[in-house]
């Protein structure tokens, strides 16, 4: 009787800029795992059709990126209660009955990257400021208030969105004016950047920062490039900064070991690999 080899993948469209298939190869190999890990470009009105057939063709789960995120949550049979909470998913799990759970693992990867490569920052040690109100928002947003945050002062180029997310958060969420952003940095124990400003081809991100203060962690989750605007202004004024290819990184550690029985290490060599 042949064994069956585990596949897993990653879902979206375009699908040619995803890093996960990198980065879950080099687990795969370094770990001796016999599993492929494969891209596919799923355009939309196919979702529906390749998520059925994933338990038949010998699926432990994908990963999902962009534009699927939100719909694929009407096309699954669970859903964590943290994907809910988000209002998407990104990692797809198979289980043994066919049955397959969604869940959002973005909060996780963006908190274990802070704990990795800032670890001497403290959640109460200030609020949090965070530009954006998009998907990643969400999940950013959620993950520090379930790490003990108390305040985050959320800034969008369009407030109604920032509006949505403090009703949606509660009075822990408070929204500031964009055009505001700046002023409220010196007091902040973290500042988050989920916007796409500042990544390869966009428009910078333009919030003044003279009030940023030394010691106030910076971490900006565009990776491309590494070092944004935002991160080497703060870095100039003695903070501690932290990149968004980590996130990346940390987000696939709980599908891997879902999907594989593996838990898998984030370190310098598995960013040398997802870099090229």
């Amino acid at each position: 009787m042949t064994e069956n080899v585990p596949l897993a993948g990653v879902i979206g469209h375009p699908i040619y800029q995803s890093k996960s298939p990198q980065l879950h190869g080099h687990w795969l190999r370094r770990y001796g795992i016999r599993g492929h890990y494969i891209p596919m470009d799923v355009a939309p009105g196919d979702l529906a059709d390749v998520i059925r057939v994933l338990p038949r063709m010998g699926f432990v789960g994908v990963n999902v990126t962009i534009p699927h995120k939100i719909n694929v949550l009407d096309l699954v049979d669970s859903i964590t209660d943290r994907a809910t909470i988000i209002g998407a998913a990104n990692t797809l799990i198979v289980r043994h009955d066919g049955k397959i759970m969604a869940d959002n693992t973005d909060g996780y990867g963006f908190i274990e990257n802070l704990r990795q490569n800032a670890p001497g920052w403290d959640p109460k040690a200030g609020p949090a400021v965070v530009f954006g109100a998009g998907g990643a928002c969400r999940a950013v947003v959620s993950a520090l208030l379930d790490a003990g945050v108390e305040k985050v002062l959320l800034s969008n180029r369009t407030r109604i969105k920032a509006e949505q997310l403090q009703y949606e958060f509660g009075k822990r969420v408070q929204v500031v004016e964009w055009v505001q952003a700046g002023n409220v940095l010196e007091d902040a124990g973290l500042v988050v950047n989920t916007t796409s400003l500042g990544m390869t081809g966009q428009p910078e991100l333009r919030v003044p920062l003279d009030g940023l203060q030394p010691g106030t962690v910076v971490t900006d989750l565009v990776y491309n490039p590494l070092r944004t605007h935002l991160l080497a202004v703060a870095e100039d004024r003695g903070c501690p900064t932290v990149d968004g290819l980590g996130m990346l990184l940390h987000q696939g550690v709980p599908g891997f070991e879902r999907w594989f029985g593996r838990r898998p290490e984030v370190d310098a060599e598995l960013r040398r690999v997802v870099l090229g």
